[in-house]
């Protein structure tokens, strides 16, 4: 059922705009059955319909409210204002006062400003006159954390909280009937939330012997957090496991899981995986929150040479992009952002995946199940039967999955995948090595990305330095090369947790699959061949790029040999 501002939306829209554009009505139908089915956010909704931009979507609401748009990137609000409604009310109501009329009329940005319910209780409770102002969602919550921040307990405060009786092994209790004491609920929602505010990408339960250990890892790296009790683990592990939808009494297989939740007001992902081991269950949950990964290639940090090569290239009407790296190295998240490019009306798209990480509007997304048998190879073989333009195929793994996404792009189809290689040429060898025959693969290729990602300075605390000879050294590199310019570092900051690095960017090496390429393929030339006549055609190598991202102050040396 839609919540009031939700139905307040499409009714504005209907009421206002189906008579100039037809069939809208029907459209907001779909849209409200969409939102029911999976939960997005309206607005989010009818931009990735593509019915209306999201800043025309901010006037029209700003327009019916006789108020406007605001936007927090312009200027800060005054302290005597914001100081004008206390902390516990603005987060509660999800307001931000800013500004107020010569007749005490207060301008309130609101996370959900047709919600009239909310505006008459603050009406009643403000004791004044209230103009509700639209502001962008995403803008919101993160200003609503700026002027009014959550004053919430740490895990460090839980752990010192949790009294002698929760911290030994009670025996009396059944572990389902410990995971459910309150203590215990409090710690595990605590440690979520910490890891989602921390934009962590994973949280690690780890039991050992003699002591239990949590850990996040944000921007790559892994951070551990304030030890709990060994005798914890038991009952926090079944804790995660009782939200996640798991069987607790099995302990001996190992188990997947899903959690969603809610977090200031947006949808979050948890897959969770439990994995038996000599001192326990280890439990590890993938964060999913579209907030923090924007799927726009724009946004990987990836140099514009390569960016405007990648474009063309995804455009084509046939062919096969591998995107190649190990795990982690953002192959995923490049791959979803081009398919966002070329996601239009009239190309059908297809996606199979192990599991499906985000849900994109007007893709059909296929999961692999191979305990069922619905492996790659038997999704890509119905899906040549889908009349598909364009098909993503989660990873190739196997000699008949490549076979058969070359077979669909040599039918008229454009295929993305990933494969695990170091680099971009050694990916040929890797086909070859599967039994994949060269004059195929030549034939069909269009290109090969490899990547890393590195992590990125932090701009509030970044430092510059003239690099040493021992740096050069490392980087392989002559001062010839980088003349006078500097390197740089974070010395560390609140705003990177002391870690001198906040965000990440993509460090790439595209290999684009021409005439020559494609002879010495089918001549079978070896990697390094291949690589040298890429190099001499222009592509930058992954240290290449690495140095170039260097110079641009962007990331560090160590970042660069680490990942090159």
């Amino acid at each position: 059922m839609l919540d009031i501002e939700s139905s307040a939306l499409i009714d504005l829209l209907k009421n206002n705009y189906s008579a100039e554009r037809p069939g809208l009505k029907e459209q907001l139908n779909e849209i409200a059955e969409e939102y029911e089915r999976s939960g997005k956010p309206v607005m989010e909704i009818i931009e990735n319909y593509g019915l209306f931009k999201r800043s025309e979507l901010l006037k029209i609401i700003a327009d019916s409210l006789g108020s406007f748009v605001w936007d927090p990137r312009v200027a800060d609000v005054p302290k005597e204002i914001i100081e004008s409604i206390d902390t516990n009310t603005a987060r509660s109501y999800g307001v931000i006062p800013v500004g107020i009329e010569d007749d005490g009329t207060i301008q309130l940005a609101m996370r959900n400003p047709l919600d009239y319910q909310t505006i008459e209780s603050l009406r009643f409770i403000l004791d004044r006159n209230i103009l509700p102002v639209a502001v962008d969602a995403d803008l919101f919550e993160s200003e609503l954390e700026r002027y009014y921040p959550e004053e919430v307990d740490s895990v460090a405060d839980i752990i010192a909280e949790l009294g002698p009786a929760e911290q030994e092994e009670d025996k009396t209790k059944t572990d389902e009937e410990r995971a459910n004491d309150a203590p215990i609920v409090k710690f595990v929602e605590v440690v979520i939330h910490q890891a989602i505010k921390d934009k962590a990408s994973d949280i690690h339960f780890e039991p050992f012997e003699k002591e239990f250990r949590i850990r996040y890892r944000v921007d790559g790296a892994l951070y551990e957090m304030p030890p709990p009790p060994r005798s914890l683990a038991v009952p926090v592990i079944s804790r995660v496991k009782i939200i996640s939808g798991l069987n607790i009494s099995e302990r001996r297989r190992p188990q997947d899981g899903r959690i969603q939740l809610k977090f200031h007001g947006r949808p979050v992902d948890l897959r969770v995986s439990c994995l038996p081991t000599s001192y326990g269950e280890s439990v590890v949950l993938r964060v999913l929150d579209r907030t923090v990964v924007n799927l726009q290639l724009d946004s990987l940090g990836i140099g514009e040479d390569v960016l405007a090569k990648l474009r063309e290239m995804i455009h084509l009407p046939n062919g096969i992009l591998l995107v190649t790296g190990p795990t982690g190295s953002g192959k995923t998240t490049t791959l979803y952002s081009a398919l966002g490019e070329v996601n239009t009306v009239e190309d059908k798209l297809l996606t199979a995946e192990d599991p499906v990480e985000y849900d994109i509007e007007g893709i059909i997304q296929v999961p692999i199940n191979d305990a069922v048998g619905m492996t790659f190879q038997r999704a890509l073989r119905a899906f040549l039967r889908q009349d598909p333009d364009r098909i993503l195929v989660g990873e190739i793994r196997d000699f008949e999955t490549a076979q058969i996404a070359i077979e669909a792009s040599l039918t008229g189809h454009f295929v993305f995948s990933t494969l695990h290689t170091n680099d971009s040429a050694s990916t040929v060898t890797r086909l070859v090595d599967m039994g994949v025959e060269p004059f195929l693969i030549c034939s069909s290729l269009a290109g090969i990305l490899a990547q890393r990602l590195v992590r990125r300075v932090c701009k509030n605390c970044q430092t510059y330095y003239v690099p040493t000879d021992n740096d050069l050294y490392r980087l392989g590199i002559d001062r010839s090369v980088i003349g006078d310019r500097k390197f740089s570092y974070g010395r560390g900051c609140p705003n990177c947790n002391h870690t001198g690095y906040k965000g990440r960017k993509a460090l790439t090496e595209l290999l684009v699959v021409n005439n020559e390429i494609r002879e010495m393929i089918a001549n079978e030339a070896p990697a390094n061949h291949l690589r040298d006549k890429a190099r001499e055609m222009g592509m930058r190598t992954l240290r290449e790029d690495g140095l170039a991202a260097i110079l641009n102050g962007e990331t560090t040396v160590d970042e660069v040999l680490r990942y090159t």
